[in-house]
């Protein structure tokens, strides 16, 4: 298996803006936020999809995803914190964690045609770091 994207993060060949790591998972802003507050949760672990991950990692990753909600939730104090599981682009499993007021912000899609703005990311990050 190739390496993705999340593994060369992972492995520090490729840069990230950190959220949070721990022995299993990272946590970290993607170059292409939907959202101000939108945070991605990736096991250390590289499988494609989610079911695939074996308890132990499974229960690792979805911890991540509370710990990260609820520091998203103390932090930008949105009404709403969701998830979404879409993984398309990487076959890495990953879960979207979404801060959001309404159903519209929580329904965009990343807008990939404007230049990333890494120091507004490194921002939110350093917001959000934990």
């Amino acid at each position: 298996m190739i390496d993705s994207v999340f593994t060369k993060i992972i492995n520090h060949e490729l840069p990230c803006h950190k959220v949070y790591e721990d022995e299993f998972t990272i946590a970290i802003i993607p170059l292409y936020p939907i959202a101000l507050g939108h945070v991605l949760v990736i096991p250390k672990i590289q499988v494609d999809q989610f079911f695939e991950l074996d308890d132990k990692n499974y229960q690792a990753l979805m911890a991540t995803v509370k710990k990260v909600a609820k520091r998203m939730k103390q932090v930008l104090k949105t009404d709403r914190i969701g998830i979404q599981v879409i993984g398309l682009d990487v076959p890495h499993t990953h879960i979207h964690v979404v801060a959001f007021n309404t159903i519209e912000e929580y329904k965009q899609t990343a807008d990939e045609t404007i230049p990333v703005d890494n120091q507004k990311l490194a921002n939110m990050a350093s917001r959000l770091a934990f």
